[in-house]
């Protein structure tokens, strides 16, 4: 099985080198519409080609791991996951827990929006309201329950909750700050932030956004005037274009990419550990007595994926196999057991649930992660080998997907997804994935329809645990119930790459896959 794999690789490889080449030698007009004079960036504009569309700045429903950089350049949040991959603060100058249920904040004296506007308690108060109504909500997931802001003077207040909330300063580096007046529970598309950025113009449908620094910013100015935003949903159109000089960074490139740009004159490759966990996840809103409801129906599929080809053939070396429900990178991490390829064995294990002429659909967007057409037409022939026909569903950036995998729109049996710990810690990946309840579930508020009471139950012991050395050893309880329950057929563990030009310069990569934009710069 291992042989095709490593053919179909060596031929994209080729096809995607030749259309490098030929770009590079030929030159392309994709960007021409943004650039200076000469067709390239200006002086003093960064372009940034993203490989999804960016399709708001705002991050209730969406946040995919590049577009942290633009959004927190926007909009910010009281305290930001630092390089340490711990809570530092931003809006507020002081975040301690003052009580078992009870955090004192206070916000940073003279913070002010874009529009000259003062940051106020009111404002935080609101964001907590909205982040919590929107149905679908990304940041809702995470945590076991929003505080209540009580005021105490005018920049102090309290954040209170009826259990102990222990993570609460690292998770409200998610909860972005906006006037409450022009504050909903929904993704905005315009509005003011305290950013080191402001938007001049936008246009979601293309995904592209133009920066410019704030002059009203509260902390240290940005070191570039302008920033580009594109969106390129062709790999090789993004390789093409860094090489040629057109944009300055792309991001979350594949290994085809990494390898022809590696040791290029110009070109500087930036790599970190990732907070992200990579999954081919089950659909569990599927009725009792459908076979993917059964446990053992999922561990069989699980071992007729051949992860170590994969890895090695597919994605060149460039991922690990997961050994847990987290990645090993996570504070909290808990190895729980590993995925094993064994073909005959899934027969057998079908063959005892009763189990015959299995159908599988799997969908996915592109861009979800690197090689990832790749990834789901080799589940095709590995799930094909022990009998079980699939078909796969690609859906491009800004489609409909959300309302597939919220169970509203199609059905579907295997989803090609990635989810982050925004705040680097397991806690918050288990909360968000597999904390589910069916009040959750009433609203589509789950990951994928995953409910289960005993495991949820784990979670919120965990996360409500005040002691660490206690609130350790029940993160290991709820990591191992999860694994148990085989939610996914595989999982893996991806590294954060991207590119730029040498004339970028502060770019700082972190394991969350984004950078602070602020303190970048340009060399002529």
């Amino acid at each position: 099985m291992t042989a095709p794999f490593a053919g179909h690789e060596i031929s994209r490889r080729s096809l995607l080198q030749f259309g490098a080449a030929a770009g590079f030698l030929l030159g392309t007009g994709a960007l021409t519409g943004c650039a200076g004079p000469t067709g390239l960036p200006g002086a003093d504009t960064l372009t940034l080609a993203l490989n999804r569309s960016l399709v708001s700045l705002d991050n209730k429903l969406n946040q995919f791991d590049a577009a942290v950089t633009v959004q927190r350049a926007v909009r910010q949040a009281l305290t930001a996951i630092g390089p340490e991959i711990k809570p530092v603060p931003v809006l507020a100058d002081r975040f301690e827990m003052t009580g078992d249920t009870q955090w004192t904040v206070r916000l940073r004296e003279g913070i002010r929006y874009s529009d000259g506007s003062p940051v106020t308690i009111e404002d935080v108060s609101t964001a907590l309201k909205m982040y919590r109504q929107v149905q679908g909500s990304f940041v809702a997931g995470f945590f076991p329950e929003f505080p209540t802001v009580v005021p105490v003077d005018g920049r102090t207040f309290t954040l209170e909750s009826e259990k102990p909330i222990p993570i609460l300063d690292a998770l409200m580096s998610m909860i972005l700050i906006t006037p409450a007046a022009q504050n909903k529970p929904e993704e905005l598309q315009t509005g003011v932030g305290t950013g080191p950025y402001v938007v001049k113009k936008f246009n979601r449908g293309a995904g592209t956004y133009s920066l410019q620094r704030n002059p009203n910013y509260w902390g240290e100015p940005a070191a570039i005037e302008n920033v580009e935003v594109r969106f390129l949903p062709e790999e090789s159109s993004r390789v093409i274009a860094l090489r040629s000089g057109e944009v300055d960074v792309i991001d979350t490139i594949t290994p085809d990419s990494r390898e022809q740009l590696a040791g290029l004159p110009g070109v500087v490759l930036k790599e970190a550990s990732s907070l992200r966990l990579n999954q081919i996840f089950y659909n569990f809103r599927k009725p009792a007595g459908h076979p993917l409801s059964d446990v053992r129906v999922r561990q069989a599929l699980s071992h007729a994926v051949n992860g170590e080809a994969l890895v090695k053939d597919v994605m060149v070396d460039s991922v690990t196999q997961a050994e847990g429900v987290t990645p090993s990178s996570l504070f909290g991490y808990t190895r729980t057991g590993s995925y094993v390829y064994n073909p005959a064995k899934a027969k057998q294990m079908l063959k005892e649930a009763g189990v015959t002429d299995l159908k599988l659909k799997i969908i996915w967007e592109t861009g979800e992660f690197p090689s990832d057409t790749s990834v789901m037409e080799a589940l095709v022939e590995m799930f094909g080998d022990i009998g079980v026909a699939a078909e796969l569903q690609q859906f491009e950036p800004g489609g409909n997907i959300l309302a597939w995998r919220q169970g509203k729109a199609g059905d579907w049996d295997l989803l090609g997804n990635g989810f982050p710990s925004p705040t680097g810690l397991a806690i918050t990946m288990l909360q968000g994935m597999y904390a589910g309840t069916a009040e959750k579930e009433k609203t589509r508020d789950t990951y994928q329809g995953y409910v289960v009471p005993s495991v949820t139950a784990k979670i919120t012991a965990a996360s409500s645990e005040v002691d660490p050395v206690r609130r350790e050893k029940l993160l290991a309880e709820a990591q191992q119930a999860v694994w148990d329950t085989w939610p996914c057929a595989w999982a893996f563990v991806p590294k954060s790459v991207l590119a730029h030009t040498d004339r970028v310069q502060g770019l700082t990569l972190s394991a969350n896959n984004s950078y602070p934009l602020a303190d970048v710069r340009l060399e002529s």
